[in-house]
Parts: structure tokens; sequence; C-alpha cells
């Protein structure tokens, strides 16, 4: 499963994005290929920091050759380089679509928009019995400033009948380049937006947590449901651009199993 919210989440997605077990095995298949596609919604706010949340319906897939190549949810591409029973650690291409416009709200005219782009993700995660620690950093190539973020997570999976539920805490942190883009206000942005002068370093974003559930309908079908709640720190919190410290991001989908 992906970590659905992916900072911003972006996607949150989160999404992994989003918070489970990235890439977890699962039961020896007689194909070396994984296949699982279908709809989805995804729920963030409409940038770091907003109190307004936006709705993205957005495809989902799962789609995996030999456990090895992936592509998965916001990891448009991605690879596991060490893999075993119960570990995996590898890169992929992640999309996420945290992103900024002067034009969403009116407290930010005269600020810059801030657009979203591909970022490297390198991810780890190891499983004990039911619980999975998860860490996955994520490096903007694409120019748009959104610099590095790091997040990590302690989650407890649970099976309940045909339904599978993963929930637990982390934490994200943040380069000041990331802080400087999203919440920091220079001299001259100042003066544009009448907000004031806020300067930002590297330290903890957020403090969250997520919650998913999985429910298996049939041999074909299951539907899942993700949610994280975190509370924006430290810089993020703090700035003038930040309308509400709590940090909501979601997700519904079905997906399909040939």
């Amino acid at each position: 499963m992906t970590h659905t919210f992916a900072l911003a989440a972006g996607i949150a997605f989160a999404l992994a994005a989003i918070a489970c077990p990235a890439h977890a095995d699962e039961p020896q298949a007689t194909s070396d290929w994984k296949v699982s596609i279908g709809p989805g919604l995804y729920v963030f706010p409409k940038y770091p920091g907003s109190a307004t949340l936006q709705v993205l319906p957005f495809p989902v897939q799962d789609i995996s050759w030999k456990e090895r190549i992936f592509s998965q949810g916001p990891d448009v591409l991605g690879v596991n380089a060490l893999r075993g029973e119960n570990y995996h650690v590898g890169a992929s291409l992640s999309f996420d679509f945290q992103s900024r416009k002067a034009s969403d709200d009116a407290r930010l005219k005269g600020l810059p928009d801030v657009h979203y782009g591909p970022k490297l993700r390198l991810f780890a995660d190891y499983t004990w019995w039911a619980f999975t620690g998860a860490a996955a950093v994520y490096q903007d190539i694409a120019g748009t400033g959104q610099g590095l973020t790091a997040m990590t997570d302690l989650l407890m999976s649970a099976p309940l009948g045909k339904l599978l539920v993963t929930v637990g805490p982390g934490v994200t942190w943040a380069n000041a380049a990331y802080t400087r883009t999203f919440f920091g206000v220079n001299a001259q942005e100042s003066a544009a937006s009448g907000l004031p002068q806020y300067a930002t370093r590297s330290g903890l974003r957020d403090v969250h947590l997520s919650l998913n559930a999985t429910y298996a309908m049939n041999p074909h079908w299951s539907a899942d449901v993700a949610a994280g709640i975190g509370r924006l720190e430290k810089y993020a919190g703090g700035s003038p651009i930040t309308e509400r410290r709590l940090d909501v991001n979601g997700m519904a989908s079905l997906s399909y199993h040939p």
C-alpha cells in the first residue's frame, strides 16, 4: 500500500500519500504482473496552510512487475532496489499537487505563484509483526522551489475480517527552501501583499496521524478510505500566510483486480 499523504501532502496523495506501509508484499501470484486500477477522489488543502479544502478526482493504480518495478498512486514510476519479506528500499518519480496561486485567496495577492512538479522520492520501510516503520524523502527536481521534505511514520495494522485498518503517528520535516517558498514573506512580497515580513528556516513542518481502511468486497473489487490529520508546526504554523494550522487530507477509491 502507499503512504496516501505524500507531502501536502500532496497529494497528499498522499497521498502518499499518504499512511500505510509502502509496497507491502502480496501472496505469490501466478503472474509476474500485479494490476489494480480504479477511480479515486482526493481531498487536500487548496495550498499549504489554507483553511479551504479542494476535491480532485484522480485515477488510482497499483501496477507492479515482480514486486520490483511499480507504478502506484502518486509514484508514477519506481523501483524496489532492495526488498525482502519484511522490508523495502527504493526510489520513485512522484507527483503531488502541492501548489499555490495568488488567485486562491485575496490574502495571497502580491505573493508569487508556486507550481507543482515531479519529485524524486527515496523510501524505506520495515515491518515487524503488526508494526511498520516507514521513512521517505522528497526532493523537488522541477525547479519549483519546493525544496526537500522528509517524512517518518510508525504504523500499526490490524485485519478485521475483510477489513484491514492501519493507523499511526508521523512527522514531516522541511528544509529552508520549502518553508521559504510556502510560508516565507520577504520585504518585496510584504509590500505587495500587505502581509508582515516573515523569515523561515528548516524545521519541523507538521505532526500528523494517519488512518487507512481497506475493505475486500470480493476477489476482484476493494474499497479504500484514508485520512490524515496534522498540525502545522514552527515556521509553517506561525506564518502569516497560514490561515489554519490543522492540516487535513483524505482519499476514497475503488479498485479492480483482474
